[in-house]
């Protein structure tokens, strides 16, 4: 019953960041968008199972002992993200747990800083990193790409460089944010149920309502070609692998949008729209907020009864 909510949380996460692997892809028409889905799921489910588990253990650290608000802290959060995601805003489950579980901390006057001071200090090094990897890696990866004097060839390698390269993507995504799902759970049904509820209900968000975000991350951030695309996603992987192997849940939201504006400027492009980088990034700033206020709410609607 408790465990609800995170599955509600799982789906809205993997509704919103399946644009984050494969959107510049659909959107660029490389990839069908059902084949983009098919391999986004099985690769969340993966790396959610094979290296969640220091994200998992850091979400616990932070969360409430107390299962009822442990609850109350991810349908908050679930909440935020289903609204972001109908409206057709990127944002990150990362910002929106953090933002809920904050409030919850606060209401059992128990507030780790620590912790908390080291996921803040990641959510900014993290669109950073996405700029330098994937600026770096379209530089790196342009020289033996350029040789290819075929275009039959040039689009078979596009082709399956961009799944390869979705599917560790994907692998990325479900190793680092499994833990905003079910992290506070941890303690309750163990790291490896967690992990697995986790990286169950995100795929099934990606399969099922991941369309619409697709389109605002791939086409209206900045113009971008089939291999820079490619690209693009290569380096929100990697900054998003990083944070996994260190145990930081971080938002991809984040990581692609900075790896799309690297890739974007390594060919010389410029922003197609300031507008819609300025309407995600309110989003990042208003999440927590949304999610914290959300949790206050409910946690007083419940009391009441």
């Amino acid at each position: 019953m408790y465990v609800l909510p995170a599955i509600f949380f799982g789906w809205s996460l993997g509704a919103n960041d399946a644009a984050n692997i494969f959107g510049t892809a659909v959107s660029n028409r490389i990839v069908k968008y059902r084949t983009a889905t098919i391999i986004s799921a099985i690769f969340i489910i993966l790396g959610a199972m094979l290296d969640g588990a220091k994200g998992i253990e850091t979400i616990s650290s932070i969360s409430s002992s107390q299962i009822g608000l442990a609850s109350i802290s991810v349908l908050a959060s679930a909440i935020t993200m289903t609204t972001m995601t109908y409206l057709g805003v990127p944002v990150s489950s990362s910002q929106a747990i953090v933002g809920s579980l904050i409030v919850t901390s606060l209401i059992e006057g128990n507030v780790k800083w620590g912790v908390l001071v080291k996921l803040f200090a990641a959510w900014i090094g993290t669109p950073i990193g996405g700029i330098i990897f994937s600026f770096l890696a379209y530089k790196i990866f342009a020289v033996p790409f350029n040789k290819i004097k075929s275009i039959y060839v040039k689009e078979k390698v596009i082709f399956y460089g961009t799944l390869v390269i979705g599917a560790y993507g994907s692998y990325s995504l479900g190793a680092n944010n499994v833990a905003n799902i079910t992290g506070v759970f941890a303690k309750t049904i163990g790291v490896q149920n967690a992990a697995l509820l986790g990286g169950v209900s995100i795929a099934l968000g990606v399969l099922t309502y991941s369309y619409k975000v697709m389109y605002t991350v791939g086409t209206q951030i900045i113009e971008l070609d089939y291999y820079s695309s490619a690209i693009a996603v290569l380096g929100e992987s990697i900054t998003v692998w990083i944070y996994a192997l260190l145990g930081i849940p971080v938002s991809t939201s984040q990581a692609i949008v900075g790896a799309v504006i690297g890739a974007g400027y390594a060919r010389g492009s410029r922003l197609s729209s300031k507008k819609i980088i300025l309407k995600i990034v309110s989003a990042w700033v208003n999440t927590p907020v949304i999610s914290g206020a959300i949790t206050f709410l409910i946690y007083y609607i419940v009391k009441m009864f």
